[in-house]
């Protein structure tokens, strides 16, 4: 397995690794861009389609948005996405349900809170995309500019789901089952002045456990800032450390299925993509706008608004024709 990753990560690398070590692997890889030929210029894709000729398998990290979706074009063995940017983070939603499922018993039915940073936190938005599937409602808590995405608002009122936002923790917590509290990401904010006006509205503590539901499940991605208390972490209803020794399972029955031992992958399903040269993705946090050589490609999204949906970071542009 080879393990690259162009961002820090302590949990998703480090589980990844014991994983494949405890299935009787070997990891090679590196754990910044700086130790990588990213650092004299190389682009993903030639760096993709150079290492994944050294291994069978990548787990691969990167800042940008969609970033996953080129290197899983440039390389020939298989590829995970172990975060792209602000966008998704497929297997710690492993994780994630893998911890539900053992401590709930069942997932449908459940009313599901995340707080914190729903724009750019990539667990959220892999977490909702798969939880929807499973009959769960939401609740969504967080500021205004911290709001999920458009991109995913859409997917949920496409697929008539149930959810509703709110700015108060408070309001919300007798009526959750699960609570996925997230840290506000400083990496992801352009000004510092905004971060700093976010980044405590937020904390869990004892006090606001109180109008908790006895059997809360309390979940967190990790790392914490100081959005969960240190007094919380001795309520039983706190499971995020628990939720990180899971990592290592789901990892290994990931590890397992792509290696062939295991059954249970399903078909990849595929959309329309159409590529162009006319028109470019405006987002600055997707990977087009770091690899010049890559070709912008987008979906049909609306036909009727002439809307299109960058393919590799999901941003939308309007009013236009391909």
């Amino acid at each position: 397995m080879a393990s690259l990753f162009f961002e820090p990560s302590t949990r998703t690398r480090l589980s990844f690794e014991s994983a494949m070590l405890r299935l009787g692997g070997q990891v090679i890889g590196f754990s910044e861009a700086a130790s990588s030929s990213a650092a004299k210029g190389e682009s993903l894709s030639d760096t993709i389609r150079v290492v994944s000729r050294y291994a069978d398998l990548l787990v691969m990290r990167h800042p940008k948005e969609g970033a996953a979706l080129v290197a899983s074009q440039a390389s020939v063995v298989p590829v995970i996405n172990a975060g792209d940017g602000g966008r998704e983070h497929p297997t710690q939603t492993l994780t994630d349900l893998l911890t539900i499922l053992s401590i709930k018993g069942e997932i449908k039915g459940l009313t599901v809170g995340c707080c914190g940073d729903l724009k750019y936190g990539r667990t959220v938005h892999s977490l909702v995309k798969n939880l929807s599937r499973l009959g769960v409602s939401f609740v969504f808590i967080s500021p205004e500019e911290l709001r999920i995405p458009d991109s995913l608002r859409a997917f949920l009122d496409e697929n008539n789901l149930q959810y509703t936002e709110t700015r108060h923790m408070e309001e919300a917590m007798p009526h959750l089952d699960v609570l996925y509290m997230t840290r506000v990401q400083r990496e992801r904010f352009d000004s510092e002045q905004d971060y700093l006006r976010l980044k405590d509205m937020y904390i869990l503590d004892a006090n606001k456990l109180k109008s908790a539901k006895p059997d809360l499940c309390v979940l967190h991605p990790l790392p914490r800032v100081n959005e969960i208390t240190p007094e919380v972490d001795d309520d039983p209803r706190a499971a995020y450390f628990e939720q990180a020794r899971c990592g290592v399972f789901a990892r290994m029955a990931l590890l397992l299925m792509l290696s062939g031992v295991e059954p249970g992958l399903l078909p990849v399903q595929t959309q329309t993509t159409l590529s162009t040269n006319t028109i470019v993705c405006k987002n600055p946090r997707c990977i087009t706008s770091v690899e010049p050589m890559l070709a912008h490609a987008f979906h049909p999204h609306n036909a009727e608004t002439r809307t299109y949906r960058c393919a590799y970071c999901e941003g939308d542009v309007k009013g236009i024709e391909i």
